[in-house]
């Protein structure tokens, strides 16, 4: 078994890490790396739970996520072609009084086959590093202090009032949640919505429709 601690500071809340964490929505992979579009499936979802499959390079798992905690975000794995018994993820928030917010994550490596424990030897060796290299990429796309740069997505309630870049290349765009917008989107818990231009499209929670369409 493989267990591996890692530290990092933001100027995020944790509300807005959480929001990020639990966006399933297409182009994940641009805040988590290791969750390709093409494995993500969403089994189903409630306020502070869900149940999704994620992976990528050939390896999947499905995970029960629970945030019912506000500085608590638990990952389960339930299933997967390479991990079993204790497996999963963990990240804990501390609210620092400078208002910076230290997130503490834990992921453990339990492999049930061949496969899962060939790679639980890679993560203590040279994978580890790899491992911390996604924690750190995932903190600094989400802290609101850090530079946007290339990135696609971002949590609404992370800035405020604005339109992100053009998605995909098909003139559609992602719209905040707090988006002055006429008709823009219905107003639920969804982190972000999709405008597309030829009609419409179902965000998170709710449809999201161009105004006059």
């Amino acid at each position: 078994m493989f267990k591996a601690e890692f530290h990092q500071t933001t100027t995020a809340t944790p509300e807005q890490y959480v929001a990020g964490l639990t966006d399933f929505g297409p182009g994940r992979a641009e805040l988590f790396g290791n969750s390709a579009d093409g494995y993500l499936e969403v089994h189903s979802r409630g306020a502070t739970e869900a149940d999704v499959t994620e992976g990528s390079g050939g390896v999947w798992e499905r995970l029960h996520y629970d945030w019912s905690d506000p500085d608590r975000v638990v990952l389960t794995t339930t299933d997967s072609n390479a991990w079993g018994g204790a497996s999963g993820h963990t990240y804990t928030f501390t609210r620092n009084p400078d208002g910076t917010t230290a997130i503490d994550y834990v992921v453990v490596r339990e492999g049930k086959n061949v496969k899962g424990r060939f790679l639980a030897l890679v993560f203590r060796t040279v994978g580890r590093s790899k491992l911390e290299k996604a924690f750190v990429n995932s903190v600094a796309a989400i802290d609101p202090q850090l530079p946007a740069g290339g990135r696609r997505r971002r949590p609404a309630d992370r800035i405020g009032p604005g339109v992100a870049p053009a998605d995909r290349g098909t003139g559609g765009r992602h719209v905040l949640a707090a988006d002055p917008y006429p008709g823009s989107c219905e107003v639920g818990d969804a982190v972000w919505r999709l405008h597309w231009p030829g009609g419409t499209r179902t965000g998170r929670i709710g449809i999201c429709r161009r105004p006059g369409r």
